[in-house]
């Protein structure tokens, strides 16, 4: 895991400023505060600081060098199954000279271009610069757990792990309309847009190529609409999901360093603690926040799991100056507004992991992936929500904030609408009565990701709203956990969103989802002899 920044001055007579980037790198030191590094070549610039997670040696600096002197390459992230490419690329003359997945990726795209993505399984953003061609490309990975940010401005590309380095570089700092009312009424700014004028991101699963002469290209090499529809059907489903998920797990584990648990104490993140101990890892460490309040707290189940397993246990609780403290250093991180309340809480948690390990193991992904948010109900019966309008009008829920929420939801008529809103607090009704506002913001993404939803499940509206969550709120789920566990510089990674569990969760039938009360059934039915009770019916 590292922080990655470049510069391309469109206009190749032009010369990369060392010193801008310089700042823009060291902007983004939290991010790799092991090795730090820089490459220029006239028009070109790339800057790298690094994590050291594989190959913890010097052997592993970059920005990296193809044998040839043809490629340079800046990268982020950890290429999970990048040992067994081993075979194949010594069977093709290549000498494998270090034990970093950064050697290897570079090897893949030097035998085989940018067709090397589909193989790989992990986690992604790097750009590589061609000496040859004068060409820049700029790749992310499948669900965007890497960041990846750009801008076009004055006649110069700039690129970074983060908005703040394109800030240090000269990037203006400017509010976008549509992004403020987007962020404000969604919460976050889904597709390429972002809050600020100026600044994109290259989406999830797509490529990003610069030619010579300022022509530019975008592809999207990962389809997860087509990957579902071309998948075979699934014979055994909760043994081919457990099966997967610990191999998700033991892929993850892969590390040169020390690696934790972000354990709340629920379902997701104690059936990852499950896995481990199943595959006999000894010597976890997890790490838990707790609440005052009991509602919110589920300390005691964590500590339960992690003592169930012999696993050390870590908690802390967050509140007065402390939480007001960790607040502005998030707010410094995300580099926007704080939209997720956990988000300071991720960052101290973090911070308290930092002495023990260099990275954790999350469980996010499996509410989106598997049906697990209580909002996901609604769109059972979508009939019946005009009769909980009509009831919601008389008052009854007042006192109950979640049943209030539910009667606005209910006033929405247009399907598309019904799953485009299922995520949101605010819902057309309430843009048009609180601001004023009759038209909606603009956001072209979220119609075509409908589009494919609805196309992939038709007249399904709850599978329509897991796969539009898997490519909105999900990616600013993800967002925030790079941004919080790089801020304490701490890699996040993710078991769930293997490839493989994507892929076939989303070729599933509703019943290995949804089986009458029990939500995300497949996880629970193929965890429960490995889970107490406690954990598996517990109710948030």
């Amino acid at each position: 895991m590292c922080g990655i920044n470049g510069i391309l001055h469109l206009q190749s007579q032009k010369k990369v400023d060392e010193r801008i980037l310089i700042k823009m790198r060291d902007s983004l030191e939290h991010r790799g505060p092991d090795d730090k590094g820089i490459f220029i070549d006239n028009n070109i610039g790339f800057g790298h600081r690094r994590l050291s997670i594989l190959d913890v040696s010097s052997a592993g600096h970059q920005p990296f060098l193809s044998n040839d002197g043809r490629y340079v390459m800046t990268y982020n992230g950890e290429i999970y199954n990048y040992k067994e490419f081993y075979p194949e690329l010594k069977s093709n003359g290549f000498d494998i000279e270090t034990t970093s997945d950064t050697e290897v990726l570079m090897k893949l795209f030097e035998l085989h271009g940018l067709k090397m993505l589909h193989r790989l399984n992990g986690m992604f953003a790097f750009a590589i610069w061609d000496k040859l061609e004068k060409k820049l490309i700029v790749a992310r990975d499948r669900m965007g757990v890497k960041p990846l940010y750009y801008s076009f401005y004055n006649e110069i590309f700039y690129f970074a792990s983060e908005q703040k380095a394109l800030f240090t570089a000269g990037v203006p700092l400017k509010m976008a309309q549509e992004g403020l009312e987007e962020y404000i009424f969604n919460r976050f700014v889904a597709g390429e847009n972002t809050l600020y004028q100026n600044v994109k991101k290259v989406l999830p699963g797509h490529v990003m190529t610069l030619h010579e002469g300022g022509k530019v290209t975008t592809e999207k090499w990962w389809d997860l609409k087509k990957e579902i529809q071309n998948q075979p059907k699934i014979k055994n489903p909760v043994e081919w999901f457990r099966e997967t998920f610990d191999d998700s797990i033991k892929m993850r584990m892969i590390s040169d360093v020390p690696v934790g648990v972000l354990l709340s104490g629920g379902l997701d993140s104690s059936s990852v603690l499950a896995s481990l101990h199943h595959q006999n890892y000894k010597d976890i460490e997890t790490f838990n926040i707790g609440f005052k309040e009991k509602e919110h707290n589920e300390s005691h189940l964590a500590k339960m799991m992690a003592e169930k397993f012999d696993y050390g246990f870590h908690t802390m609780q967050l509140e007065n100056q402390n939480l007001y403290d960790q607040l502005l250093s998030a707010t410094y991180f995300q580099d926007e507004p704080i939209m997720h309340l956990s988000e300071p809480h991720l960052l101290a948690l973090s911070k308290m992991a930092k002495p023990s390990v260099k990275v954790l193991l999350s469980g996010e992904g499996a509410d989106e992936l598997m049906g697990g948010y209580v909002r996901y109900k609604a769109l059972k019966y979508p009939s019946l929500l005009n009769s909980i309008a009509t009831i919601g009008a008389l008052d009854l829920f007042n006192k109950q904030p979640r049943y209030d929420k539910l009667t606005r939801y209910a006033q929405i008529s247009k399907k598309s609408e019904l799953v485009i809103f299922n995520g949101s607090n605010i819902y057309p009704k309430d843009i048009a009565e609180i601001y004023g506002i009759n038209a909606l913001p603009k956001n072209e993404y979220r119609k075509q990701i409908y589009k494919d939803a609805k196309s992939l499940y038709p007249e399904n509206l709850r599978r329509q709203a897991l796969y539009f969550d898997q490519h909105t709120y999900l990616c600013s789920l993800l967002d925030r956990n790079d941004r919080c566990t790089m801020g304490a510089s701490i890699e996040c990674r993710e078991p769930f969103l293997d490839p493989r569990l994507i892929i076939g969760l989303g070729s599933l039938d509703d019943k290995w989802l949804f089986a009458g009360k029990k939500w995300k059934f497949i996880l629970k039915k193929a965890m429960q002899e490995r889970l107490p009770n406690e954990i598996l019916q517990f109710k948030k």
